[in-house]
């Protein structure tokens, strides 16, 4: 019901009239959201969220990922060049569906997650044949990054990180 009610408020705040909220067959006034808004592209489906012992769903995934903020990217400077890490959210992968990053304020991209191995018993393992988790940048390019999480319930994560990996305001 909150959730109606912050609906119906909303709208009437960005329009100014209340008669602009669309009803709902009760008849309640509910306010329309722009498609542009919603918190998930309209491909990705939330997943079951039944708690296996796996670590394969947002449930078990999500507390490991707030209690291990510092450690989602990493920057390493080798050989000449910035490789951005993202080897700890590909340890908990099978509860994702995306990961978005942007270096330096620039438009997020998509880094494809490998698939789980969901008929092996550590199905978050990284395998050879999973790839690389990073990418490579001009030395001293990368100096703050993006990271948007889209967990498996499509509930999402923004975080903000210095070139040193540790989270920013």
């Amino acid at each position: 019901m909150l959730d109606v009610i912050l609906a119906i408020l909303a709208a009437t705040a960005q329009t100014g009239d209340p008669a602009a909220a669309v009803h709902a067959p009760g008849g309640a006034p509910v306010a329309q959201a722009p498609a542009a808004q919603s918190p998930a592209p309209p491909a990705l489906i939330a997943e079951p969220q039944d708690a296996t012992g796996r670590f394969t769903t947002a449930l078990e995934v999500r507390p490991i990922l707030a209690a291990t903020r510092s450690n989602w990217i990493h920057v390493r400077e080798f050989q000449g060049q910035d490789l951005l890490y993202v080897t700890h959210l590909w340890s908990w992968r099978c509860g994702l569906v995306q990961i978005r990053l942007s270096v330096n304020g620039g438009e997020p991209e998509v880094w494809p997650l490998p698939a789980c191995h969901l008929d092996e018993g550590f199905p978050n393992m990284i395998k050879a044949e999973d790839g690389m988790p990073y990418r490579e940048y001009p030395l001293g390019s990368v100096q703050a990054v993006t990271v948007e999480l889209t967990y498996d319930d499509l509930g999402t994560e923004t975080l903000n990180f210095g070139r040193n990996g540790q989270p920013r305001p």
